[in-house]
């Protein structure tokens, strides 16, 4: 039965969750609060599905996205409690043909993979991300990839989020328990934590339980949102249930977790490593799986809180526990950002710390005004200029001027572009003081771009990002070579096309930083999107230490030049051909597999095309600005008037036959 908390912080909680879902493109938003090992607070805001107009309830599930890390990180330790891991044991211990093209791979541990310090290259996403298909390509696969893969950074060397670190954690537990990871769980926890509501997309469960998700582009509730690597991010939950499997993870029940365990997850091992300076303030300082150890703004107050937050494509959850108090509060949402999750969180959580007299006030909004810029200008201050570049593939060629330089923007497009000025406490900042930017350099000799980014999300709270947002590059000479650069040149600018996932992907569906690819050169310095270096015509490898990186490798088949990234292969856009006009055709995807692309022309806008597809199949349509206008594995449709200068991908396996016909 479920203890009631006092009704001035119900209140509160209806009231942020009221606001998150009118205001911030939520469609629902379901939280929880557990005391002492009792549900004291439960409840919900918007829709479980807007063309019933539905409300969520607390059994209805959603998607909880890298929370999941902390479900795999806890049957990793709960198999060191029983002496059958030791988790600074090689991981090659354990899995033997565990091999990469890096022979610093030897000295990656289980500990490596919880605290992202593995120097993996970060994920792949290649039959990861899925509508409606609990098909384990990502998961059976990621060995063999591994296997080409170099690695980023010496392993231990620093943190830095690492998606494939929980896969390959999850095939541990499964390698040294002999169960699937699914039946693990459930036996290990949720069965003696009578938890009831928590799945993945290989167990057998009413899927009609799953909270709908929505997405702008499309005039309906999506299919079910499946992520393929469980351990990674692959769990269904909700809100209470988190809630409960809170109670391992802060030692609560040494019965299935030892204190010990709990204890050692929620050390500081960001510490043990290069890290951003952050002063402790920060969303992020990892544990073992845990985000954040020492979270804010409950370290101000003395108070140690842990927490985990979790975005997929449509589902975002956030988990926060104060052990120390016995205090957990879960919050998941369709739609929207973990960070509004985190907030609500941590607002509520506040609250009673106050009520209960553990704190004296609530922590205060942080106020910025515009910078002063400094009279006095650093004789070093143009050490800084140079070509930076991010993980998305993006170089940006800093030139400070009068203690000024214009940056383009941040988060995904969150900040915007702007100038920063430079000021006395020997860094820029932003026109209104809430970002601020500094150039460090680590022991490891790179120079990295720091962003101190306060996010405020008006009558909701503030969080702020501490983080590398760039790294400075280091030019190099190779593309003196007339061949090399000629090479380049003919790739410079150009877009390169989703090739060979599969036909239930939501990357085809949803644009993202890497479908499609665009090769950005920069001649100068000889590097290729982001901080790929040039080494020959036809590779660039990696030299960036931030998450999800990449080497790029083209080559041809039958005269069609392909490019390896990501995990993925990718087409040219200079190879893809204009789909023929006829009233009737036929396309039938080749020997390798990969998905056939085809250039809308002018004489075929707004004619009706409608294609007999094989089972398992799917095409998708594109307008001239990359928005997908029809994707069959969403809508079902096999009819779609096709858009002025657009683009149509058919996708499935070797020798399905696609019949086109045109009106």
């Amino acid at each position: 039965m479920m203890k009631k908390i006092k009704s001035n912080i119900a209140e509160k909680a209806d009231d942020i969750a009221s606001k998150i879902v009118s205001q911030y493109g939520v469609t629902s938003i379901q939280y929880a609060l557990i005391e002492q090992g009792s549900i004291t607070l439960s409840g919900n805001k918007g829709v479980f599905d807007k063309s019933q107009s539905k409300s969520l309830d607390e059994n209805d599930m959603l998607g909880i996205g890298s929370v999941s890390k902390m479900y795999v990180t806890a049957a990793a330790m709960s198999l060191s409690d029983k002496g059958k891991l030791e988790i600074d044991e090689p991981l090659t211990t354990y899995i033997p043909e565990f091999k990469m093209a890096d022979e610093r791979y030897k000295q990656i541990t289980p500990r490596m993979l919880m605290n992202h310090s593995s120097g993996l290259y970060g994920t792949h996403f290649k039959g990861s991300m899925l509508f409606n298909d609990n098909g384990t390509y990502a998961h059976d696969t990621l060995l063999s990839a591994l296997k080409c893969d170099r690695l980023k950074s010496t392993p231990g060397e620093m943190s830095e989020y690492c998606n494939d670190g929980f896969t390959l954690l999850e095939i541990l537990v499964e390698r040294i328990s002999g169960m699937k990871f699914n039946a693990f769980l459930s036996k290990s926890f949720f069965e003696p934590l009578g938890i009831t509501n928590t799945k993945t997309p290989l167990d057998d469960f009413n899927r009609d339980h799953l909270a709908k998700t929505y997405m702008p582009m499309y005039d309906g509730a999506l299919p079910v949102e499946t992520i393929a690597i469980l351990g990674t991010g692959g769990l269904y939950s909700t809100a209470q249930d988190m809630c409960k499997f809170s109670e391992i993870l802060i030692g609560k029940r040494p019965d299935i977790l030892s204190k010990s365990s709990a204890i050692a997850m929620g050390a500081a091992e960001y510490k043990k490593g290069i890290w951003p300076k952050d002063d402790d303030e920060n969303l992020f300082g990892y544990g073992l799986g845990w985000d954040n150890v020492n979270a804010m703004p409950f370290k101000q107050f003395g108070v140690k809180a842990v927490c985990k937050g979790g975005d997929s494509l449509q589902y975002h959850a956030f988990l926060i526990s104060i052990p120390d108090y016995h205090i957990s509060m879960a919050v998941i949402s369709s739609g929207g950002l973990s960070i509004y999750n985190y907030i609500f969180a941590a607002s509520i959580l506040q609250e009673l710390l106050k009520e209960k007299n553990i704190i004296k006030q609530i922590a205060s909004i942080q106020k910025f005004h515009a910078p002063t810029k400094s009279a006095l200008l650093p004789d070093n201050i143009q050490e800084h200029s140079g070509v930076y570049a991010s993980n998305q593939g993006t170089i940006v060629k800093i030139a400070i001027d009068n203690g000024e330089f214009i940056m383009p923007a941040l988060l995904n497009g969150m900040v915007p572009s702007q100038k920063y000025v430079f000021t006395d406490d020997g860094k820029f900042k932003s026109a209104d003081g809430s970002i601020t930017i500094s150039f460090e350099k680590q022991k490891n000799g790179n120079v990295y771009l720091q962003t101190d980014i306060y996010i405020t999300i008006p009558e909701v709270g503030q969080v702020v990002w501490k983080g590398y947002s760039y790294q400075k590059l280091k030019p190099i000479s190779i593309l003196t070579h007339d061949t090399i650069l000629a090479a380049w040149k003919k790739r410079a600018g150009k877009k390169y096309y989703l090739a060979d996932d599969t036909p239930t992907s939501q990357f085809y569906f949803i644009p993202s930083p890497f479908a499609p690819m665009e090769i950005v050169v920069d001649f100068e310095i000889g590097y290729a999107y982001g901080g790929c270096k040039i080494i020959d015509e036809n590779n660039a490898v990696n030299t960036l230490t931030t998450r999800d990186v990449t080497d790029l490798h083209f080559y041809t088949e039958d005269n069609v030049e392909y490019l390896a990234a990501r995990g993925f292969n990718f087409i040219g856009e200079d190879y893809i051909p204009t789909i023929c006009g006829d009233k009737s055709s036929t396309c039938t995807i080749q020997t390798n597999g990969y998905t056939k692309w085809f250039k809308v022309g002018s004489d075929l806008e707004n004619k009706l095309m409608t294609v007999k597809r094989p089972q398992d199949s799917a095409f998708v349509v594109y307008d001239e600005n990359g928005v997908c206008v029809n994707f069959t594995t969403v809508s079902g449709n096999n009819t779609v008037k096709l858009p002025e200068n657009g683009m149509i991908a058919f996708i499935g396996n070797a020798g399905d036959t696609f019949k086109i016909d045109i009106k």
